[in-house]
């Protein structure tokens, strides 16, 4: 069986509180916990006889497929009832209220809320110190079940459970002895370290104290006395706790001898249990390709692989001759058209993005029975469901076979969660390190006679597990490749999609989810797509197509394989838009005729539907589908709405999540094609009708209901992200009390206790408050304002940044309506909540820079929105010198690069304000002296554009101060433009022209404003840096910008705008010079050179 709970991604069990099962089982268990509720505590035997059989009736009771009627808060109720009449001295009733523990949280997937989790980890840690050593195992495994998914709310107990003397500590040692032990205690400190979007996560002793005991596990021999199973699980729950460390995002690598001794065990045990592959690896790896890291044995290894290699092959022939003799559907043939694609047969159930999901549900030791959860295991990628190990690669008699295929199934977890902690150890490092460990792990080219070194790739070619080819497929930069390659995988996949075992369906459905969320969107898979309707689904290529209506064509129908050369026939039949969408659809909704094999471990009880695994996969790929191939997708536009609605009814919540983001992808999808810049023609569009009709059925289906189901936040959060993808024409055109209900409902869960629903409802919020039709709502725009206030107050760091992105989105609709509707939308949007929202937006630009990158977006355009009655108010002057001063602070900064540009950005912003004092207010020099300082020396270009972009805003004279503060301007804008190459950052070379282009364009714009006092520092440096000020302006004004450029800076896009904005600023030069009637040859030869670099540029222009 697999470890308890094992299969459960982060956040679907987060959301899996309430799950249905036969209506006995609830009944029974309302009616064990009113008996419990009844009970008195006393010493008696009659007392203990009582709760010990009440006990064993719970535990013993069938949850398999969860209860609906049974609620969490029962649950949670009856374990704090149960340990309140259980005294600590009665060992015996301890361990059973463990067990009970441990069973009713895995069994019904239930995550303890912070009260009870308070009473329950108090009682808990109190039993591991007060109990007899033989009851700690079951402690430990109750332990682990109460802390998963709620290591945020241990705060107060982590002193003793990871404290220096701590349980946990203790017990963890490599020195303790006995492993079951050692085992329940590092599996409960990785449920501890498993990270909670949007909550704080372990402090830095506690990460360190877990990460050196979880590689100190990784680093210790293999006990004589241990058996291969309970090593196996020991070594996951090591790795699942270091990547999740690794995950939580603050675990930074940064000590050489830190990560070379993780990297030297994730290596080591990339290879465990992988037959012929015994490699040796020193303490620690260095920096440098050196021979011997490798650590095989050359002439043993080389001869182990070489046999191996040879018992492969002849596999292969004899599964082709054996193939001939049988009949389709035999489960001999199942077997052997699995040898056809090596590894095909193992890839685990969602073997894909092993990096996300990381559920460590409770374990038991392997010599006692073990609950297995009553959820699909293929929820979490790091603990797939297979079961069984195809006979095929077996190595054994029959009569051991099911033990070694069981010890070869962990051991394949263990080098899949190996390559899992890899990947997110190397996304938790910088390229520059990474490069240093480069030849350890990619291969290389040995000399002549050289053993072939163990890589990555030795384990994609030789590993019969997991993932391999579907993660191979996934990084493989296909379109810089030859066209067929993925044709020829495309065509060995197709068979297995009929496959008996459900695991070979769910893996080739991975395999080919896979291939279409390669990016990007490949033309050669868009063929592949498009393939005949008798493509595949005819014996012998015969041209008869199947009736695709029939919801088992694909299961009856044998595949032919289609060659590359049929992709190119103009002549060929008629053709199926998607044949893959007809597939997916038909698994997801269609009953299934026949009935579940003994591998369909993810059918519950009486379904008529295909397993819960191979559903899900297929909503998977409907989701790639949407999201790479839209075009082809919205033929089927009601047809997938329809199925997101009827996942979203049905009472299994992984179902219910993934109908949810289908029905995202589909919106995005809609979004993204009537983007104003968008290259799809207006006629090849989903019509705005359609969408509309689309729009209805959802919200008059179960979307609203999804949307308040409190008991699943993770679905709730998943129908928020929906609700924001209607495009906004579309939202317009919906009866009103659609409208007003989208309305409501984002508004009331903006109040949600759950941080992940408060985040999904500010963002959706942020989205809403751009559509035409309701910013111009003052009604609206104040309920949206308030609420994103709130949530920007939240204690959840990822709510706050959610609301500061959708402050930022609400101001930016300030500003539209100021310029669109003018003075009546400023005079009724409340003063007092404007400085609210200047208040909430300076105290927001000193908190996390997630947080501060929007709020200073935010303060940009509030000060712009100000009108002259705001200044003299003295409610607001005060609040507008600290946010004019925050946003100075923040340019000068050390905040990331994101935030200090839209910091510039934002002082740009607020210099459009005529009514504020630029130019005469004391801030005006620290601002200029800002800008002028990151524009010159400031390592990111980007940050440099938006410096000189802002630079070039204010419109007249007298904003840019005195004589010495404009020579000071122009004379940063001149260094400024002479250092645009320079940079340490090759990154950065992308975006000089862009910054030459800002730069000059404000270097003009300085120029057209200048005064007669202002002439002699211009001339000074046109005679000193004349040339590389002429070439410079000379290639600003012939070179148009395009693309990301453009949207990047504030400069005319067209040559001849820019020649006319040059002639006009060296017309006012030399009419300030006639007006000064000065002969001053220095200032006369100025003009000239200015005049002459306008001919230059005409003629350039000209030819």
């Amino acid at each position: 069986t697999v470890e308890s709970g094992a299969g459960d991604s982060v956040g679907l069990r987060h959301g899996r509180d309430h799950l249905c099962c036969l209506p006995e089982a609830g009944h029974d268990f309302q009616r064990y916990f009113n008996k419990l509720r009844s009970l008195r505590q006393a010493d008696t035997e009659s007392f203990r006889t009582e709760i010990n059989l009440l006990f064993d009736q719970l535990i013993s009771e069938n949850y398999t497929n969860g209860c609906a009627s049974i609620r969490k808060e029962d649950v949670c109720a009856l374990l704090v009832q149960a340990c309140q009449l259980v005294h600590l001295k009665q060992e015996h009733l301890v361990s059973k209220v463990c067990q009970l523990i441990h069973h009713l949280l895995n069994r019904l997937q239930v995550i303890v809320d912070e009260k009870n989790l308070d009473f329950l980890l108090a009682y808990s840690i109190s039993a591991l110190k007060q109990c007899s050593p033989w009851m700690h195992i079951e402690i430990l495994q109750a332990l682990a079940a109460l802390v998963y998914n709620n290591g945020p709310k241990c705060q107060k107990y982590l002193p003793d459970l990871l404290g220096k003397t701590g349980i946990l500590v203790q017990f963890s040692a490599p020195t303790q002895p006995d492993p079951d032990l050692w085992r329940a205690a590092v599996h409960s400190m990785a449920n501890l370290c498993l990270s909670v979007p949007g909550q704080p996560y372990l402090e830095e002793p506690y990460r360190n104290t877990c990460f050196k005991i979880f590689l100190s596990v990784l680093q210790s021999p293999q006990n004589s006395g241990v058996d291969d199973i309970t090593c196996c699980t020991l070594l996951q729950n090591a790795l699942k706790g270091i990547q999740s460390l690794l995950n939580g995002g603050k675990m930074k690598l940064m000590q050489t001898d830190l990560l070379g001794s993780l990297l030297a065990v994730l290596k080591k045990y990339m290879f465990h249990g992988l037959p012929a592959f015994s490699i040796e690896m020193p303490a620690i790896l260095y920096p440098a390709p050196l021979p011997q890291y490798d650590g095989r044995s050359p002439p043993k290894q080389e001869q182990m692989e070489s046999n191996t290699a040879k018992q492969v092959g002849n596999k292969r022939k004899k599964s082709r001759v054996k193939q001939k003799k049988c009949q389709l559907g035999e489960e001999s043939e199942d077997r052997e058209e699995a040898n056809l694609i090596p590894g095909i047969t193992m890839l685990r159930i969602g073997a894909r993005d092993t990096h996300n999901n990381l559920y460590l549900g409770p374990q038991n030791s392997p010599a006692k029975p073990s609950f297995s959860p009553a959820v699909p295991e293929h929820l979490s990628p790091q603990c797939p469901s297979w079961k069984k190990v195809s006979s095929s690669e077996s190595e054994y008699s029959d009569s051991e076979g099911g033990m070694q295929s069981k010890l070869r199934s962990y051991q394949a977890k263990v080098r899949q969660g190996s390559l899992a902690c890899f990947l997110s150890t190397i996304k938790s490092i910088e390229k520059k390190v990474l490069y240093g460990y480069w030849s350890a792990f990619v291969p290389d080219t040995p000399g002549i006679g050289s053993p072939q070194s163990v890589s990555l790739m030795t384990i994609a070619l030789k590993d019969p597990s997991p993932k391999c080819l579907a993660n191979l497929v996934s990084n493989v930069p296909y379109s810089r490749l030859k066209p067929g390659l993925l044709t020829r995988v495309w065509n060995q996949t197709k068979p297995y999609i009929r496959n008996k075992d459900v695991n070979v369906r769910v893996s080739s459905l991975t395999l080919l989810g896979a291939l279409v969320s390669a990016q990007p969107p490949l033309p050669e898979v868009q063929l592949l797509l498009q393939q005949p309707c008798s493509s595949g689904l005819t014996n012998s290529g015969a041209a008869t197509p199947h009736g695709l209506n029939d919801p088992e064509w694909w299961k009856k129908a044998p595949f032919s394989e289609l060659h590359g050369e049929a992709l190119n026939n103009s002549n060929r039949t008629p053709y199926e838009p998607c044949w893959l969408i007809r597939l997916c659809v038909s698994i997801v909704i269609q009953p299934r005729e026949d009935a579940p094999s003994d591998s369909d471990m993810g059918s519950m009880p009486g379904s008529i539907y295909e397993p819960s695994p191979v559903r899900l996969e297929s909503l998977q790929v409907l989701a790639y589908l949407v999201k790479g191939y839209f075009e082809m997708a919205q033929n089927y536009l009601l047809e997938l709405g329809k199925v997101a609605c009827k996942c979203m009814e049905e009472t299994d919540p992984s179902i219910q999540l993934h109908g949810a983001k289908l029905l995202e992808e589909l919106g995005t999808g809609i979004i993204q094609q009537h983007k104003p810049d968008s290259t799809i023609s207006p006629d090849q569009r989903v019509p705005v009708g359609l969408i509309v009709t689309f729009w209805n059925m959802i919200l008059i289906g179960p979307l609203p209901g999804a949307l308040q189901n409190e008991q699943h936040p993770t679905i709730q959060t998943s129908a928020c992200d929906a609700l924001s993808s209607i495009l906004p024409d579309a939202f317009s055109a919906l009866p009103d009390d659609y409208q007003v209900l989208c309305i409501t409902l984002l508004l009331g869960l903006n109040h949600s206790e759950n941080p992940l629903v408060k985040a999904a409802a500010a963002r959706a919020l942020g989205v809403y408050i751009l559509f035409t039709n309701l910013r111009q709502d003052v009604m609206f725009v104040a309920d949206t304002a308030n609420a994103i206030l709130m949530s920007l107050n939240d204690k959840s760091p990822n709510v706050r940044a959610k609301a500061a992105w959708s402050m930022g989105n609400l101001t930016d609709t300030l500003i539209v309506n100021m310029e669109t509707i003018g003075p009546i939308f400023q005079e009724e949007f409340s003063d007092l909540l404007l400085l609210k929202m200047l208040r909430s937006a300076t105290e927001a630009s000193r908190d996390k820079d997630k947080v501060k990158s929007n709020a200073v977006r935010a303060l940009g355009n509030l000060l712009h929105f100000l009108q002259p009655y705001h200044l003299v108010n003295p409610r607001f002057s005060e609040n507008i010198e600290e946010s004019i001063q925050a946003l100075i602070s923040t340019v000068q900064g050390d905040a990331t690069m994101k935030v200090r540009w839209n910091a510039c950005y934002a002082l740009g912003n607020m210099f459009k304000n005529s009514a504020l004092p630029l130019g005469t207010a004391p801030w005006t020099a620290q601002a200029y002296k800002a800008l002028t300082s990151v524009v010159k020396s400031c390592k990111n270009f980007k940050v440099r554009i938006k410096s000189a972009m802002a630079l070039s805003i204010p419109v007249k004279r007298e904003y840019y101060g005195s004589v010495e503060q404009y020579s000071e301007i122009w004379g940063a804008l001149v260094l400024a433009l002479q250092k645009s190459e320079d940079t340490e950052d090759f990154l950065e070379f992308k975006y000089c022209a862009s910054l030459r282009a800002q730069i000059c364009q404000a270097l003009i714009h300085l120029l057209s404003l200048a005064t007669s006092a202002d002439l002699p520092c211009i001339q000074k440096t046109m005679l000193e840096k004349g040339d590389t000020i002429r070439s410079y302006i000379l290639q600003f004004v012939k070179s148009g910008v395009e693309g990301d450029d453009a949207s990047m800076m504030a400069t005319p896009t067209e040559p001849q705008e820019r020649e006319k904005m040059l002639e006009k600023a060296i017309e006012h030069i030399r009419s300030i010079q006639e007006l000064s009637e000065s002969t001053d040859e220095k200032k006369v030869a100025g003009v000239a050179y200015l005049e002459a670099i306008l001919t230059s540029c005409i003629q350039a222009v000209e030819s």
